[in-house]
């Protein structure tokens, strides 16, 4: 799949990726990760983008968060917004697929190949204009759940599919 020769970025949607990892029971370790695809290509860098919830003095992702800029990851946050629905419940809304494509796109001139780690449809347009910028495009994400996590779309229009499940065979944190 990847060509030592080529020049690699990884972008994770953190939502996409973490609720698709729950969904296996898998835990993925994100040092092996980035040893896993080092191994394969020449990787540039790893991105990780997700939204934060400002106001909460604690925040379950904010150990992950510092970890991983302190580990090899670029990481990209924003506030997530929250709201109330027409039912009265606080929601929490915090969308990184703006951010991602803009990225990807404005740094498509430095790699050959991009992971995405999402299986979110909505990225079915991102690739198919990185393609026609003649980059490869991977998209990792589940099919081996009740309910598929990927977009059959965005599975199509990749050049290659990756499954979580297998990848986490080899970068799934040791219990």
């Amino acid at each position: 799949m990847f060509d030592p020769r080529e020049k690699v970025i990884l972008i994770m949607d953190g939502a996409n990726l973490y609720a698709t990892a729950k969904a296996l029971g898998a835990e993925l370790d994100y040092r092996r990760m980035l040893a896993e695809f080092q191994s394969q290509a020449y990787l540039l860098r790893a991105y990780y983008y997700t939204a934060l919830v400002e106001d909460q003095e604690y925040s379950s992702i904010r150990p992950l968060i510092d970890w991983l800029d302190y580990n090899g990851y670029t990481v990209v946050t924003k506030p997530a917004k929250e709201y109330t629905d027409a039912q009265g419940r606080r929601k929490i809304k915090g969308n990184m697929d703006i951010e991602i494509t803009i990225d990807a796109l404005d740094m498509a001139d430095n790699y050959d190949h991009l992971v995405l780690f999402s299986g979110d449809g909505d990225f079915t347009a991102l690739v198919a204009a990185l393609q026609r910028k003649g980059k490869k495009v991977t998209v990792v994400s589940t099919k081996a759940t009740s309910t598929p996590m990927i977009s059959d779309d965005l599975r199509r229009q990749a050049d290659y599919f990756m499954d979580i499940a297998d990848l986490a065979k080899s970068v799934g944190r040791d219990t």
